[in-house]
């Protein structure tokens, strides 16, 4: 089956959401997301991405003020089923008394489509998530994986202009998990329908997203690339959250910065009190002559071609690195951390 690249461009605008008993879910805000583009929406539980996907979908009206946009025309107050969406729900939320292929085409019915051609749509969408040998079983009899593939399938039958994902793979186990995300995006970058992605999990968002929205307290904390967020993190929430952040507290004085571990160079003005932020593939282990910070080995956790090493300062610090497997390294030894200087932030 061959889908058109219909993605259409979203914009939001003052967009907040106080709920009923005064629940501020969602502080207002503008977003602007390309026709086509995979954007993700990060942060832990709580923070407002599925409140903010709810409303792109029509499904909660936004705070009065806010607008919603699809292609420059104002979508606010159409339901979600004029706004011509597919979404996929963490919970798959297929029909368990009907076959694969009723649940499939079951969009295409409410839109009014006669029998055989809504049957043809979905028995080609089925080919194309390459499950149209299921057409006829039950949901009952489908594996977590089976039934995420025709949740997917039920969202794209209807030919949306946006497909809202919210965290369609939290009840697989981790390598179903890691093979449907790479089947996802392969898919989405081939229909280049404009998606919207939500999660809590880092890994899937620096995977999936050509952006990443994090998300703390209901508001925006940073928007970016995977690696905009993940390089150049622009606040200490969005540092700690996305991926392992290493916090080595000390002072910067005479261009070296100095903690309980020792010194190593860093330009910058002189502060009293400073925090020095590197993730762990910006470090490495050495012998503790070659440099100017040591650490004990606390723990080494082998992971077959890396080994992670968590070591501790005089003051308790605790550093994590991720290290070559064929370094020998042993829990007790003292080690010198070496840093590289291009991949170093200070707050």
């Amino acid at each position: 089956m061959t889908l058109t690249a219909t993605g259409a461009a979203i914009t939001l605008s003052g967009c907040g959401k106080t709920f009923a008993d005064g629940t501020r879910a969602l502080e207002p805000l503008d977003l602007s997301i390309p026709a086509g583009e995979t954007l993700v929406l990060l942060g832990p539980s709580g923070c407002g991405k599925t409140t903010l996907l709810r409303i792109i979908a029509g499904l909660e009206s936004p705070d009065a003020g806010g607008h919603i946009a699809f292609d420059g025309a104002d979508v606010t107050t159409l339901p979600i089923e004029k706004r011509n969406v597919g979404m996929v729900f963490q919970s798959y939320a297929l029909f368990p008394n009907m076959s694969v292929i009723d649940n499939v085409a079951y969009g295409l019915r409410v839109r009014g489509v006669a029998k055989a051609e809504r049957l043809r749509q979905a028995h080609a969408v089925l080919e194309m998530m390459r499950i149209d040998t299921l057409a006829e079983r039950r949901i009952t009899q489908l594996s977590g994986g089976q039934r995420q593939r025709v949740a997917l399938a039920r969202a794209l039958a209807v030919r949306p202009r946006v497909i809202l994902l919210d965290e369609p793979l939290t009840a697989l186990d981790a390598a179903l998990r890691e093979h449907l995300r790479a089947e996802i995006d392969s898919l989405l970058r081939r229909l280049a329908i404009t998606a919207i992605y939500v999660t809590h999990d880092q890994a899937e968002a620096l995977a999936l997203g050509d952006r990443i929205v994090v998300m703390r307290q209901g508001a925006i904390a940073q928007v970016g690339t995977p690696r905009e967020v993940y390089f150049q993190p622009q606040n200490d929430f969005v540092a700690t959250f996305v991926g392992i952040t290493n916090r080595l507290a000390g002072s910067l004085k005479a261009g070296h910065f100095a903690s309980a571990a020792g010194s190593l160079p860093f330009a910058g003005a002189d502060k009293a009190e400073a925090t020095l932020l590197f993730r762990p593939e910006a470090a490495s282990l050495c012998a503790p002559e070659e440099t100017g910070l040591v650490f004990q080995v606390e723990q080494v956790q082998f992971q077959g071609a890396r080994q992670r090493v968590v070591l501790a300062g005089a003051d308790g610090t605790r550093v994590v690195v991720e290290a070559p497997a064929e370094q020998l390294v042993a829990a007790g030894a003292a080690m010198g951390l070496r840093l590289d200087p291009s991949r170093l932030s200070l707050v």
